[in-house]
């Protein structure tokens, strides 16, 4: 049975390997979880799944696998939470439990599609309608002693089948980013270094060092680890900027949280002699774009934020800027910044569907010698990857 549900993992494209498959029928065998459906995901999705991002895979494919009931929610409207908000608990004798009738997995979930076209409100009590209380075998916090928990918390404990809201649905590699999953993608460019003074544990080496001082302790000590990735973040404001401003603010919030050596600096449409760190004076305080050049070291990670649409003109030819009379072309100060920082991406909130529409973006994108990904968990990612290399 097992052997089909890792294969199931498998064509879901999750990176499950015999060793881990292994390790949960070791688990099972120690009986480490109750005879669940409940504990068996967590316990699964622990051992099988190394990266977040898999997670709504992982779901998607577990409710394939046991009886399809994922599929069943996919194809019908999202139920409100408010309408499943526990509101009362109600107590049945012992003769008014006798008579629910247990219905059987099969009629449980083909009533349950019936109710999911037909109920139009939220509902409280009964013995029908999905909601909270009362006998009904679907929803939450009443009696039935087989039913289909929805929302909240069960009563009994003795559901067929949980259900809860997938949590990790954004982690779909097409889908845009949000503040939470920006932070895991860029976790990949994080780099740890040992410096400093001896603060923490080494449980490795005194593991090592114990045993080799025939069972007596024999405590080592390590440096603190500390995150020495230096990031330069450039970001385009304005203009077309303006219909990216809350996904472009949500990037800037993440990597001010993940990167704590990072320092920023903004431009519009494209790198000209200047940038500046205030928008709202950004003619009175002004830094020199050679002085930024000069002051970080080469080994810093240099990540321009833009979607790189605007006139051929602003990027290829002095004069070009549409605010003022630029001696250079961005295009020269582009290659200065990537001459100068060998490790350097451009991240572009525009759609990537649109990239081929904009011959900006097809001149930037030959700038960045091919280093340009969209603002998706996979763009993000790969662009992480590199340049961690």
């Amino acid at each position: 049975m097992l052997i089909d549900f890792f294969f199931t993992l498998k064509d879901a494209k999750i990176p499950v390997s015999i060793k881990e498959f292994l390790i949960l029928l070791e688990a099972l065998q120690k009986q480490v979880i109750g005879p669940s459906l409940d504990e068996f995901y967590y316990l699964s999705r622990a051992v099988l799944v190394k990266d977040e991002a898999h997670y709504d895979k992982f779901d998607k494919a577990f409710g394939l696998y046991f009886r399809g009931v994922d599929a069943v929610f996919e194809k019908n409207p999202e139920i409100p939470l408010e309408w499943l908000m526990k509101r009362m608990e109600r107590e049945l004798t012992p003769e008014q439990k006798a008579q629910i009738e247990k219905l059987g997995y099969d009629k449980l979930m083909e009533r349950l599609k019936e109710l999911l076209k037909e109920q139009k409100e939220r509902h409280e009590g009964g013995s029908k309608w999905i909601g909270t209380g009362g006998t009904s075998p679907y929803g939450n916090g009443g009696y039935n002693p087989e039913g289909i928990r929805i929302g909240g918390e069960g009563g009994k404990r003795s559901a067929v089948k949980v259900w809860e809201a997938r949590s990790y649905r954004d982690y779909d590699a097409e889908r845009e980013l949000g503040t939470r999953n920006i932070k895991v993608a860029l976790r990949r460019l994080r780099k740890f270094a040992r410096e400093g003074a001896e603060e923490e544990f080494a449980l490795d080496d005194t593991i090592r060092a114990t045993a080799n001082n025939a069972g007596y302790l024999d405590i080592k000590m390590q440096p603190e680890r500390k995150n020495n990735i230096k990031v330069l973040m450039l970001l385009d404001v304005g203009g077309t900027m303006d219909d990216h401003i809350a996904r472009t603010e949500e990037l800037f919030s993440a990597a001010k949280t993940e990167f704590k050596n990072m320092e920023f600096y903004y431009f519009h449409n494209c790198v000209y002699d200047y940038l500046w760190k205030n928008n709202r004076r950004r003619h009175a305080e002004r830094f020199p774009t050679w002085d930024i050049l000069r002051k970080y070291t080469p080994d810093t990670k240099l990540i321009f934020v833009g979607d790189a649409t605007m006139s051929p003109y602003e990027i290829l030819q002095p004069g070009g800027s549409v605010e003022y009379n630029n001696p250079e072309a961005g295009a020269v100060w582009l290659q200065r910044f990537t001459s100068t920082f060998p490790k350097f991406a451009w991240l572009n909130p525009e759609p990537e569907g649109l990239w081929q529409y904009r011959q900006s973006i097809a001149v930037i994108r030959q700038i960045m010698n091919d280093r340009m990904f969209p603002v998706t968990i996979d763009g993000l990612e790969r662009a992480m990857r590199l340049l961690s290399k």
